[in-house]
This record gives C-alpha cells, structure tokens and sequence, in this order.
C-alpha cells in the first residue's frame, strides 16, 4: 500500500495531522478543520481513500474527487493530499508512516460522530482499540455538539476548537442546494467553485 500524492509533504514533518475523507466535493469546513489542526501540526494531509470501508463512490468518480482536492491544497505551504489505497485509518496511518518516517506523531482530525464510531466500535480482539491510539491520536471538531472522550483515551483523543458556524457545512449540503438550484458556492473553497460547478452540473 502507497500513498500517491496530488501535492507532496513538506521537508520537515515532525507531527502529521491527517483528514481522511470522502470529498463529495471538498468544502470550506474541510478546510476550517485543517486550519484549526495547524495549531497542533506542522502539516496537514488530506486524504481520499481509493476503497471505501463504508461507502461507494457514486455520482462524481474518484479522480474528479483527487483533481478537486488537489486544486484546494495547491497553493497551501502546509497542506498536501493524496489517494490512498486502504481506507481505513489503520491502514492510512501505516502509509503515512512508509513516508513521512516511523517517528512522526500522527493525529487524524474528525468530528464529534466519527470519534464516536471509532471508540464504539466492536473490533476482533478488544486490545485493538489501545493498539490503535498507540499508533497515533485523534483531533476532534464539535459536530452536533462536542465530544467527551473516556477517561482512559484522554491523553489521546482532543478537542480541536472551531467556530460553531462550520456545524451545518457539508458536502451532502453542497449537493443538495445544487440539486435544488439553490445558492451554494459559499459553502466550497472560492478556488474550486468554478470546477465544482463544471463536474457537479450546476447552470
């Protein structure tokens, strides 16, 4: 598994943050999400999974998806994106690592419902949930209201301060104001708007 990368990783890298996502199309609480990262990071990596552990690509192709995300990072000294071949973040971290070195202190930001499944989870074996935030934490945004970790996953699960506007920004959002003609381009990077009407068949 390899990571390919639609703009590369900086020179010195010593703590990753990484945002997994399915990108249908990226839009601006994505990018709020990484600039609250870059707090605790030196450099935030944008991810598209080429598989998707609960999800199908449908509608826009995964390489409309890449060209799109590619375009938000492009001019960001501290932003790269890539595909990666597995999708879960097991299997992203361990790509991450085969780059950025067995060293880097690794963070995957989400929002409050994604760290929910992750902890509540029913895995194999009940020591992979430990196994896992060994191997990196997680930086978590308020989404619907904000997230409590347990007490035995404090140290590796944070809270990631945002501004409450963000919460009802999403690419579901994004697609159905398209859908429904209605105004939608503040909701993406000004950047990509022209291209996500284009792929996304907006009037």
């Amino acid at each position: 598994m390899a990571l390919e990368f639609v703009k590369g990783p900086g020179t010195t890298v010593a703590r990753l943050g990484v945002l997994p996502g399915t990108f249908n199309p990226p839009t601006r609480a994505h990018l709020a999400l990484a600039d609250a990262a870059l707090a605790h990071c030196d450099e935030v990596l944008f991810v598209l999974p080429r598989a998707l552990p609960h999800k199908d690509y449908s509608g826009v192709g995964f390489q409309e998806r890449l060209k799109l995300l590619g375009g938000v990072v492009a001019e960001h000294p501290r932003y790269a994106a890539a595909a990666s071949d597995g999708g879960l973040f097991v299997e992203i971290a361990k790509e991450c690592r085969s780059v950025y070195g067995r060293e880097v202190e690794m963070a995957f930001l989400c929002g409050r419902d994604a760290a929910e499944r992750i902890v509540g989870w029913k895995y194999e074996r009940e020591e992979m949930l430990a196994e896992m935030f060994e191997q990196f934490s997680l930086l978590v945004a308020r989404r619907q209201g904000e997230y409590d970790a347990p007490h035995h996953l404090a140290s590796r699960i944070r809270r990631l301060r945002m501004p409450d506007d963000w919460d009802p920004v999403s690419a579901t959002e994004v697609r159905e104001r398209i859908a429904a003609g209605l105004e939608w381009k503040d909701l993406v990077p000004p950047v990509i708007a022209a291209e996500v009407s284009r792929v996304y068949g907006t009037k």
